[in-house]
């Protein structure tokens, strides 16, 4: 059974603008070490830090409302499995969300000029 679901698109550029304008501190306000580490080792960095920004977003409309009160940025983290697929990490007070009993799935896809994710938070099956 669906629970939440969530969805954001951005543009690469304006993620581009705000690196640009104001550099570490949106990063760091943004993204966890991890996610630097991976984004900025590419060649098109600002489109995979894009399509984790709309992945924490699509993440938190999933989660439904009321989190950005007690979250930070940092307490969802998004990584890739070894086949490129992207998964959640969810830290800090939103740890406490996805029992053994839910699950949280996302998909990524971008172009040229933009990243769009979507989020899924489900009920597991008792099966």
């Amino acid at each position: 059974m669906i629970i939440g679901v969530g969805i954001d698109i951005i543009e690469i550029d304006r993620i581009k603008d705000s690196v640009d304008k104001y550099g570490k501190r949106f990063l760091n306000k943004i993204y966890t070490n991890s996610e630097l580490d991976y984004c900025m080792s590419k060649s098109s960095k600002y489109q995979h830090l894009a399509a984790r920004f709309a992945a924490k977003e699509a993440v938190y409309k999933a989660l439904t409302t009321g989190w950005h009160e007690v979250a930070t940025w940092q307490d969802i983290e998004i990584s890739n499995e070894p086949n490129g697929m992207p998964v959640v990490t969810l830290k800090g007070k939103l740890q406490s969300f996805l029992t053994k009993d839910k699950s949280l799935k996302i998909s990524i896809s971008h172009s040229r000029d933009y990243v769009a994710c979507m989020a899924v938070v489900y009920k597991n099956s008792d099966k």
